[in-house]
């Protein structure tokens, strides 16, 4: 802070620190501030919090020195303009009662009311969360288990509602666990495991007093050995296990020491990985000790839990930006020390088994890890740059994959026209769309509904994404001169009934597919063009020949993902005639759509979680017809407008209506 952060509002001192109130130059700045406050007699203080985005337990320490020495002298500590996460930490550390926020009246952190005390059957049935029958069923079955624990086992109770009224009788706070909610600091008093045990999340540290999220407040062992531990007295915050356990994977691989370890990294790497297993690397057990190695592990899981489909880590002038692509868009999530980057990009290097030295070309490999009980696949990819190798990794998470094609969100018409185009015994089926708009999950759902012992179904992929049973599959291997062609040619002499070609490139692979698909052959392939009708305009400027083609091509599936609305924070609303006009969307009645307000579960977004929407064309004589005479493309849309084929753009606004997605996410994404 400077004396520019620093204004005489009234009787009032404004200061407006401009950053993270953590450890460092910042607090010791604002701690100066305020002794030169109290030397100019200025008693009034407001802290304007609007750019701080978040305090660890210094900070915090920072502010309540600053009120008790501004309460000796008869003056106060005001906050002003706090956010939702810095609102959470004044209250779960009982902050909000000695500090007042202008313009908000934040609970109490340890409210008391009437029901303080109570016997917790009681407080559960006054707030509508059971029923004093099953409160007498719960007791005559539990033996020597807790009445709660009974109601819970058989799903009487939530683990929340049953936290809110342990707040209630205890005058405990509960809190919504999520990264920037705990001091990195405070986390590292108490070692993993025991943490993991106990499951247990120390917060921040105020006043001598370690605050720690748990599930069990009433557990005195679990706070006596945190006591022995930390040597701290405790003080427990409630909140729900399963965010305990997924925000302490996290909170435990973060460190702010990583760069005394790059020294020596290589080696220690190079041992980890010839300790583990060959195949798969077991991340949730794995080289604690480690700050880089845990921190790697920390992102990879964050990104399976969020279900992010890749994971980029690049280097900039100044610092290390790692972000998730979480439902088509990226998402910073931590900026590491820059003499972090290197370490880090040699550790994913020998995961990857590839060579830690080379930083001078591009590399390619893949990753295996195992995490909650799950294989994941990470495939790796680095490119250098001018501050150092950027490092991609797609993540290819099969439990969450789709490959049915039942649950590939198709409306009812066109799964019977998808179904239908499957079910021909040849021909070429091709599914368009830019890169990450799921045209390989749908080729892959399509070779699951084709699969059988009867069938001899080969594929085609750069690479191969997801390993399918009973089926043959083929690795593309430019670097030898095994392209898709070379493959597909020698393919056709293995007796194939189905070829699934990942990609048509190039002119040569698409003159095979198309040979094959008239020899007797089902053929599935991708192609990247905007809508259905322009995958013949594209193969027709490939040179295919348009009299080969016209009897080759059964049907074309256009595809897109749209982010669906969040279901946490979803508003409704009521869209008046004419108001969806500019967005070329004719509503003839007051419609009912839907939006999110952005929160904490959907990175303030508003969506969470993607859908497909598809544009099918199936070929008939007339499109035949037009494919021999070579038409032009403004030929091929007349005819597409004439058929009455439901556009990319009319599904996105049908799912907007129907209270899935909002019209401004189905414009976005058919338009970009």
């Amino acid at each position: 802070m400077s004396e520019a952060s620093r204004a005489r509002i009234g009787s009032a001192t404004h200061l407006f620190p401009d950053g993270p109130l953590t450890e460092g130059a910042r607090i010791d700045a604002l701690r100066e501030v305020f002794a030169s406050c109290l030397a100019d007699r200025e008693l009034q203080i407001v802290i304007d919090l609007s750019e701080v985005p978040l305090l660890d337990s210094a900070g915090i320490e920072a502010l309540v020195d600053a009120q008790d020495q501004l309460a000796r002298v008869g003056g106060a500590l005001k906050l002003v303009h706090p956010n939702e996460l810095i609102e959470d930490i004044l209250r779960l550390t009982g902050l909000s009662d000695r500090i007042a926020v202008l313009g908000r009246e934040l609970p109490a952190s340890r409210p008391r009311s009437a029901r303080a005390g109570r016997r917790i059957g009681e407080i559960m049935v006054e707030r509508g969360y059971t029923t004093a029958e099953t409160i007498e069923k719960a007791l005559k079955l539990q033996g020597g288990q807790r009445m709660a624990q009974v109601m819970l086992e058989n799903g009487w109770l939530s683990e929340r509602e049953l936290l809110e009224c342990l707040a209630e009788q205890l005058s405990l706070t509960l809190v919504r666990l999520r990264p920037g909610i705990y001091d990195p600091a405070v986390v590292r008093k108490l070692d993993r495991q025991v943490a993991r045990r106990l499951n247990v999340l120390p917060l921040f540290v105020v006043r001598g007093v370690l605050l720690f999220a748990t599930a069990d407040p009433q557990s005195i062992p679990v706070a006596d050995t945190i006591e022995d531990l930390t040597g701290c007295r405790v003080a427990p915050v409630l909140a729900v296990s399963e965010e305990i356990e997924r925000i302490s994977s996290a909170a435990f691989s973060e460190s702010d020491d990583l760069a005394e370890y790059v020294g020596t990294l290589e080696s220690d790497l190079e041992l980890v990985e010839v300790k583990e297993t060959e195949d798969e690397t077991a991340i949730d057990e794995m080289a604690a000790g480690n700050p880089v190695i845990s921190l790697i592990n920390g992102v990879i899981q964050r990104a399976i839990r969020d279900r992010a489909s890749d994971i980029h880590i690049e280097p900039t002038r100044t610092r290390c930006r790692i972000r998730l692509r979480v439902d088509g868009l990226l998402y910073p999530i931590m900026e590491p020390a820059l003499d972090v980057h290197p370490a880090l990009v040699s550790r994913l290097k020998v995961m990857a088994k590839l060579d830690i030295s080379e930083r001078r070309l591009p590399q390619d490999g893949r990753i295996q890890v195992s995490t909650s009980g799950r294989n994941v696949d990470l495939r790796f990819s680095s490119l250098p740059g001018i501050f150092g190798e950027k490092v991609v990794l797609r993540v290819l998470d099969k439990n969450e994959s789709i490959l049915d094609v039942e649950k590939l969100g198709l409306t009812s018409d066109n799964r019977s026209k998808l179904v239908g185009l499957l079910d021909r015994s040849y021909g070429l089926i091709l599914v368009t769309g830019p890169t990450g708009s799921g045209k390989t999950t749908t080729l892959y759902a399509g070779i699951n509904h084709l699969a059988c012992a009867e069938k001899n179904i080969v594929t085609i992929e750069d690479p191969v994404e997801y390993q399918v049973d009973a089926i043959t599959q083929n690795q593309v291997r430019e670097n030898i001169g095994l392209s898709f062609a070379r493959i597909l040619k020698h393919v056709l002499r293995q007796d194939p009934d189905i070829i699934m070609v990942g990609e048509i490139r190039e002119r040569e692979t698409a003159e095979i597919a198309v040979q094959a698909a008239l020899t007797g052959h089902l053929v599935l392939s991708t192609l990247h063009t905007n809508d259905s009708i322009g995958a013949v305009s594209r193969l027709l400027d490939m040179g295919v020949e348009p009299f080969l083609l016209s009897s080759a091509l059964i049907g074309v599936v256009a595809q897109r993902l749209l982010r669906r609305t969040c279901p946490d924070c979803k508003t409704s609303y009521v869209a008046p005639p004419g108001s969806l006009d500019h967005f070329g969307v004719e509503v003839k009645e007051r419609a009912r759509l839907v939006r999110g307000r952005g929160c904490q579960n959907c990175y303030d977004s508003g969506y969470k979680g993607r859908m497909a929407i598809h544009e099918i064309l199936e070929t008939d004589p007339g499109l035949q017809r037009l494919i021999v005479a070579n038409a032009s493309r403004s030929d091929l849309d007349e005819y597409l407008a004439a058929r009455g084929i439901q556009t990319l753009l009319q599904d996105g606004v049908d799912r907007a209506l129907a209270g899935e997605t909002t019209v401004e996410e189905a414009v976005r994404v058919v338009n970009s």
